[in-house]
């Protein structure tokens, strides 16, 4: 069983992608990816693409979650239903209709070996089910090739699934026996290998919005169609018509081996193109020059409260409006440095932007020099030096952004304001709160696929002094379905750390989330600390600490987190479970030029297993992050349970992405196929990297176009 603490709406989000051009869009096929109706293509979609499906025919029903990770390397995540009328694989029984239903998680990936050109097709080779059951294992190489514009035609050898009708014979050596069974294993030994036929078909593009498909499938469905007998497999031949909407909807229809109809709907989302084609909002202050400036050019305001403290009055109001609060300011001859903690904006850059505007609004002319320090959790991350000159200059210069970033520097920041500095106005402390809904998921549970709660968060924040953070958040459920499972929990670790996540969900109303104090320091330029007590996450208790190395310009960081925690009672109040567990990890963070960000975590998981987590994520300068995580760790596979090992996906879509609008809001998923105790870590709130990245250089130079925004 899986639980998800978000707002799951990531699907409706989907609907909002741009249109692309018929004749050059590639379409899904019924597994997901990119292919004709039943059988895949050598197409792949356009780079970054976030791809959802849904199809049905027959007994056979399936939900596909497809990333173009690069321009050639795509990545998918199934989960597919096969009703069955006797039972199958211990099966949810439905005894008014007496169906069973088999449920199955799958992942494959495909590879481009080739991308389309005037003569050469696109040729892709794909893995299906690599890494699941083995029930929908098959491996293919596949070819494309587009005429006139209209017309594709695709033809391939599959193996596995998509080797079992109208064989060819086994160039590769016979495939070994699937045994089907928890999960988890690579099964290469039968990549490739027994009986391969070829598949093939065309496609057709009748206008911008309806095209036509035919295919030939290689698929036998033993299984389905032979052994159980779900449906009758008259003939291999495939045929269907689609229509495509103004918003990028595909729906599709379709005559299925000569016995069945099917149906589909796919959504694809460009990550590169916003629906609402930017933010809208209020533009900026105009750059004031140094002419115009008021008073004290002579300097004296370096040395008198009163006058600073009135320039961070006239600051501060000219900066509400953007969201933007003036932690301190201070002034030195020439140089103003200006302390800011943004509370609008999704990127740091922005918020960077409109500070320095509003500073050649309201600083003396005597001051040439803006100092902007972003400021989170009370501590400075970062140093963004720009002269007044070059903001003059470049404001309508061609260019802008590409020529002010050459002339910025990007320095380290001290962690408190400096001596002589005038604080911002009632910072500290200061309470803050809000109420807002919330929904709690349980998915891919095989006796209930799907179960929710829904309520409300009641969520508050007391910043006590610069870094000293007391916060917590009450939960009540208000209508939910998340009960116990009626399914055996196969997992047999020595603890149970998460597979009784269902008993938190179903027994904690009201709940405490979340009631920490923390506190966050920063003793040297390139160091950050953090300790976290208290109700840490909805199931434990306890005390977080760590440190993490960053220097400002450098693309990689080292961090230590070391913990002591405690399990909490199921009710989710103030009670504590006799477990407590010391667990901590070295992790090591990479951010690579080309958006995609790597993390390794080494170290003592929940149930006291040892290993590591491996994580790549792509992130678009909007803000859009897809990535993949993946624990090993010396827990054997058969303690671990169904899945053999933790892994899943993530996504996180900002809503200014959605709206057009600033905020730093965002829809967060996060997909594992089943929620087991191996491999398990502690949620604490805030760690450091996230908090600490986004006014690095690496994310500050990827967003260094909404500057002037």
């Amino acid at each position: 069983m899986t639980i998800l603490k978000t707002f799951p709406v990531a699907a409706l989000c989907l609907a909002s992608a741009q249109v692309a051009q018929a004749d050059i869009q590639p379409s899904l096929s019924l597994t997901g990816v990119s292919g004709l109706i039943d059988m895949p293509s050598g197409d792949q979609q356009p780079d970054g693409a976030l791809s959802l499906s849904k199809s049905r025919f027959g007994p056979i029903g399936r939900t596909t979650l497809t990333f173009q990770i690069t321009p050639r390397l795509s990545g998918s995540f199934r989960y597919s239903a096969t009703h069955y009328w006797n039972r199958f694989y211990s099966p949810v029984w439905d005894t008014s209709s007496g169906l069973s239903t088999y449920y199955d998680r799958s992942f494959d990936l495909r590879y481009q070996l080739t991308q389309e050109g005037l003569r050469v097709p696109a040729i892709t080779i794909g893995l299906q089910d690599f890494i699941g059951t083995g029930i929908s294992a098959g491996e293919y190489i596949a070819a494309t090739k587009t005429f006139g514009g209209k017309l594709k035609v695709t033809a391939g050898l599959g193996w596995g699934r998509y080797g079992s009708y109208g064989s060819l014979g086994s160039p590769f050596g016979a495939r070994p026996f699937v045994q089907v069974g928890q999960g988890g294993n690579l099964r290469v030994g039968e990549w490739f290998k027994g009986n391969a036929a070829p598949f093939g078909g065309i496609e057709y593009a009748v206008s911008d919005a309806l095209t036509v498909k035919a295919e030939y499938s290689s698929d036998a469905y033993l299984e389905e169609a032979g052994l159980r007998q779900t449906f009758d497999r008259k003939s291999p031949l495939n045929f269907g018509v689609e229509y495509r909407n103004k918003i990028g909807a595909r729906f599709g229809l379709y005559s299925l081996y000569g016995t069945q109809i099917g149906a589909s709907v796919q959504i694809t989302l460009d990550p590169k193109n916003s629906p609402t084609g930017g933010q809208i909002g209020p533009g900026p202050l105009p750059v004031r020059s140094s002419a115009k400036a008021q008073g004290w050019t002579d300097g004296s305001v370096t040395s008198d409260a009163a006058q600073l403290a009135n320039l961070r009055d006239r600051t501060q109001e000219k900066l509400r409006g953007d969201g933007i609060v003036v932690e301190a300011l201070s002034i030195s001859g020439n140089t103003a440095e200006l302390r800011i903690r943004n509370t609008r904006y999704s990127d740091s850059v922005q918020a960077i932007g409109r500070s320095a505007r509003v500073l050649a609004y309201t600083m003396p002319a005597s001051v040439q020099r803006f100092k902007i320090v972003p400021v989170k959790q009370g501590t400075g991350l970062s140093t963004v030096v720009i002269r007044r000159e070059d903001l003059e200059a470049l404001e309508f210069a061609p260019a802008q952004d590409a020529k002010l970033r050459e002339r910025v520097l990007l320095l380290p920041a001290t962690g408190r304001a400096p001596d002589g500095a005038v604080i911002g106005k009632g910072l500290y402390p200061q309470l803050s709160y809000g109420i807002s809904p919330y929904i709690a998921t349980s998915i891919f549970d095989p006796d209930a696929p799907l179960q929710a709660n829904l309520g409300l968060r009641f969520a508050g924040r007391y910043d006590l002094a610069p870094g000293l953070v007391l916060s917590g958040a009450l939960t009540k459920k208000f209508i939910g379905n998340i009960e116990g499972t009626g399914r055996p929990n196969d997992s047999i670790a020595r603890h149970k750390v998460r597979s009784d996540a269902y008993l938190y969900l179903s027994q904690g109303d009201p709940a405490i989330e979340t009631l920490t104090l923390a506190w966050y320091g920063k003793p040297s330029d390139s160091l950050y600390t953090r300790v976290t007590a208290g109700y840490l996450e909805s199931m434990y208790a306890g005390v977080s600490t760590e440190l993490l190395w960053q220097q400002v310009d450098k693309p990689y960081a080292l961090g230590v987190e070391l913990n002591y925690v405690r399990q909490r009672d199921f009710n989710q109040l103030f009670g504590l479970q006799n477990y407590g567990v010391m667990t901590g990890h070295v992790s090591g963070y990479y951010h690579f030029d080309n958006g995609f960000q790597a993390q390794v975590d080494v170290g003592r998981y929940l149930a006291g297993d040892v290993g590591a987590t491996f994580a790549v994520d792509r992130e678009f300068a909007n803000g859009i992050k897809v990535g993949a995580f993946a624990t090993l760790t010396n827990m054997p596979a058969a303690e671990f349970g169904e899945g053999s090992f933790d892994k899943g996906i993530r996504v996180e879509i900002p809503f200014a992405w959605l709206a057009g609008r600033p905020t730093q809001k965002a829809v967060s998923l996060k997909v594992r196929p089943l929620l087991r105790d191996g491999g398990a870590r502690v949620d604490v709130p805030d760690r450091l990297y996230e908090t600490v990245r986004s006014n690095q250089q690496s994310d500050l130079d990827a967003a260094w176009g909404r500057f002037w925004k």
